[in-house]
């Protein structure tokens, strides 16, 4: 795992899941990045799919006031693995959020030290 995909992962937690901040989260996304979750169903708490940065803040941000609390670092986990494409990497996690036990994997592309796609593989 290069360490700029890690560093890159890790504000994307801190952001999104520690500190529950969506504009932090929206800026780690190119301006033309899509967040994605394919298993979301429809009318979820979560649009299957986000494109640009603002439809990523407010979609994220509606998704933190009704989802899921903020994740416990203490009782979470993750493993990040490189791909053939050195712009793709994959993140398994394992996570304690609002004390529920939840896994998730996330596949993220990354252009010019910023998330391009990320694919959010979660049952909510």
């Amino acid at each position: 795992m290069t360490d700029s995909h890690k560093e890159l992962f890790e504000r994307y937690v801190y952001a999104g899941a520690i500190t529950r901040d969506p504009e932090a989260l929206a800026a780690l996304f190119t301006e033309d990045g899509v967040f994605e979750a394919p298993l979301v169903p429809a009318g979820g708490p979560l649009p299957g799919r986000l494109a640009g940065r603002e439809a990523i803040r407010t979609g994220i941000g509606a998704f933190q006031q009704d989802g899921p609390g903020p994740v416990d670092p203490a009782r979470s986990g993750y493993v990040l693995h490189d791909t053939t494409d050195p712009d793709v990497f994959i993140a398994e996690i394992d996570a304690v959020a609002g004390g529920v036990p939840m896994s998730l994997v996330q596949i993220f592309r990354v252009r010019d030290g910023l998330i391009a796609h990320l694919r959010d593989y979660f049952r909510p």
